[in-house]
Formats: structure tokens, sequence, C-alpha cells
């Protein structure tokens, strides 16, 4: 596809298209300072900050990048009633994210602060709680999740962070329900017991990711490492394919068939926060918008790229991926 073909499918298809994000919800807020002194009181380093930024994460993140390329979003998780998610909820409102099936509880909306010295991070706080949900609580998350594919859907996007959402109970119904609607599930997948992604139509992990499930790490530049590493992970977990992203090699896609491997398009990293998310948002734009996924792989890596010299967490736009395409 050349860049004229891209550009008419963003504006004939993906307008169109609709994809839900379920999964952990966070703010993810970044302090920047200048360190030039330690402090007086303890042996530490001390940052003025000179600028502040919050940003939508994880699961909502996901959903920002899809909003931001054009596709109809929706999002779904628990959150907190506090400061952080009346921050949360305006970012939603502001880039058009449906934001109904987030679900409210007696918890915080997890968030991560980061204090930042130019392009290093310093030192994160994490301001979550990680006991386990009610069964209310989970009943609501389905009953919403029901209702956006009885309204029709094109994809959907599992999105675990390991935060409570993607337990193995709510995960298999989610994929199920999905199926029953001839609905795609992308699953952004995380820690070790990827059992509770079984008959996922795709899995969308990194190499670090991957050597944490595998007996030995595979080495990043390794194709045929790669492709044997996905066809293990089909096979163990009973996924359907997995799009892995192995760093500065690219991706490749595994699927029943055939594997892909695509070069990586990043010429120099600055930040790899949020690309997982991007590869993830932009791979179930592709398949919402009915390409073939080698295809979906493609633009995912072109996006991935823009992402990773991007500072920060950073939502992709459309005008970003033409502008590379014609690059």
């Amino acid at each position: 596809m050349n860049r004229m073909d891209w550009q008419n499918f963003f504006e004939t298809r993906v307008d169109r298209c609709k994809v839900l994000v379920i999964g952990d919800i966070m703010m993810d807020r970044y302090y920047y300072g200048d360190v030039k002194k330690f402090a007086s009181d303890a042996p530490v380093p001390v940052a003025k900050i000179i600028k502040r930024k919050a940003s939508l994460g994880a699961a909502a993140n996901i959903a920002n990048n899809l909003a931001r390329l054009g596709c109809k979003t929706s999002v779904a998780g628990f959150v907190g009633d506090d400061h952080n998610f009346e921050i949360l909820s305006n970012q939603l409102y502001e880039s058009g994210i449906d934001q109904d099936g987030l679900i409210a509880t007696e918890w915080p909306t997890t968030t991560k602060i980061r204090i930042m010295s130019g392009h290093v991070q310093m030192f994160r706080m994490d301001f979550e709680d990680l006991a386990p949900r009610t069964e209310e609580q989970f009943d609501a998350l389905k009953s919403f999740v029901r209702q956006r594919l009885n309204d029709s859907l094109d994809a959907i996007v599992l999105a675990d962070y390991e935060k409570g959402v993607c337990t193995e109970r709510f995960c298999a119904s989610v994929i199920r329900a999905a199926h029953n609607h001839g609905v795609p599930v992308v699953v952004m997948p995380y820690g070790q017991q990827w059992i509770k992604y079984a008959q996922a139509d795709y899995v969308t992990p990194n190499v670090a990711k991957i050597n944490k499930i595998l007996l030995s790490p595979i080495p990043t530049d390794d194709d045929d490492a790669a492709e044997r590493a996905g066809r293990y992970i089909m096979r163990k977990f009973r996924i359907k394919n997995v799009l892995a992203t192995r760093s500065a090699s690219g991706m490749t896609l595994v699927t029943e068939e055939d594997a892909f491997h695509l070069p990586t398009r990043a010429q120099e990293v600055f930040d790899s926060a949020g690309a997982a998310d991007t590869v993830a948002a932009v791979f179930a734009m592709a398949l919402a918008g009915g390409l073939k996924p080698v295809d979906g792989a493609y633009i995912a890596n072109v996006a991935a790229g823009i992402v990773l010299r991007k500072s920060g967490t950073y939502a992709i736009t459309r005008e970003d991926v033409l502008n590379e395409l014609a690059g």
C-alpha cells in the first residue's frame, strides 16, 4: 500500500471503526526539573520542577491512540473517585472517548508519578491498591461489554497490566462474548499466566514479556528464534496469532500458516514509554478496518517507530502516521 492507499484507508474505513478497550486504567503524571544540587537534610538530589504533564496511561492510553487515529472508541475498567480520576475523565472527554464503561470503586485511580531530569527518569511514585474487585463490579463491567457488543464493535483490545481487571475468568468471558459476535480480540499481555488469554485472536508482547515465559530467553536479532517463540506461545496458551515487538530488530508476526519479519523504523530512541500501547492500538485499528494482519503489523511498526522518538507517553495521530509514510 502506498501513501494514498493509506490515506484512503483512514478516510473511508477508520472513521467508521468501533473499538472497545477493556483493562487497567492509569494516569501517567510527569514532573520535569533541573537537578543541580543535593538536599541539605538528606543525601538525595533536589529537582527544581519547571514543567509538569498529565497523560492517559495503560488502557486509557490505548484508547487515546485509537481516538486520535480516528476510531470511535470506548474504554472500560475500574477507577477511583479522586482527583486523578477527574484529570483522566477530562482528558477522555477532550479526546471524544466514551467512558461509560468506567466503574467507580472505593480504591484509588492507579497513577504513576515520574520525576524527570531531561530524558532521565530519577524515580517513580505509584498510587494503587491491588485488592480484588468485587463480583458486583465485575458484573457491571461485563454488562457494559455486552451492551457495546450488541451495539456493534469491530475490535476489542484487552489491556492487561496486572492491576486487577484481567482475571482468568473475566478474560474468558470477554473473549467468548466477542467471538459470539464475530469480533476479534487483541491482547496486551502481562505477567506469566497467559493461559487466561486462551482463544484470543492476537497477543502483542515485546521480547522482555516473551522471555519471562520461555525456558531460555531469545535474542532480539534472531528471526527464527522469534518465530519459534511465537509458535510456542500459540501452542502452549492456545492463542491464535502473535505479534512480537523486538526492540531494534522490529517486529515479527506469527500466524498459523506463516511468519513475517518487519525491520524497525526507529532511527533513535528517546523513550519506550507507551510504545507497546501504540502497537496494540494501531494493530487493532487495522483489523477493525478490515486490513490483512500483515498490513496491520506494518502500520503498527511504522507507528511504534514514531512513538519511540517521543519523550514520555505519547498518543499518535493519523497525521503522524501519514507524514512518516511520506518521509
